[in-house]
């Protein structure tokens, strides 16, 4: 399971190096695909092909379009952890979830996977999610 949260910094080049804790699990390669809320997901290789399985019986199952897939395929980089605990995040990526390069980002576990957010964007959505949790009458 990964949980917590870490400060980081994209370096110039977009490498992000990843929390001691997360690495065993990532290393020696994993996969990097857009998520939900416009963060980007961080997969053990094992999580990604789950991930790939099921959103392929989905599909056929007809309970989603084939977009969905065709869009996470195109969209999921294999990446290898280097020698220093670093990923690459490449501009797609960084697009999507709003990063820019030599910035602050977020890294977050979240239970299956590893995210990865603008700092702001984070705030936003783990505010809701807290208030969910104390229910209506907090």
């Amino acid at each position: 399971m990964f949980v917590g949260v870490h400060e980081r910094q994209l370096d110039p080049k977009g490498r992000l190096a990843l929390p001691a804790a997360f690495r065993p699990r990532l290393e020696p390669r994993c996969y990097l695909a857009f998520g939900q809320g416009k963060c980007v997901d961080v997969l053990t290789a094992e999580a990604f092909d789950q991930v790939a399985q099921e959103l392929m019986q989905k599909v056929r199952a007809g309970e989603i379009d084939r977009n969905q897939q065709r869009a996470l395929a195109a969209n999921t980089l294999e990446v290898t952890v280097d020698a220093q605990g670093r990923i690459n995040l490449d501009e797609k990526l960084r697009t999507y979830a709003g990063l820019a390069l030599n910035s602050r980002v977020i890294v977050a576990g979240s239970l299956d996977r590893v995210e990865i957010w603008d700092p702001e964007r984070h705030e936003r959505i783990t505010e809701v999610g807290t208030q969910q949790i104390a229910g209506a009458d907090a």
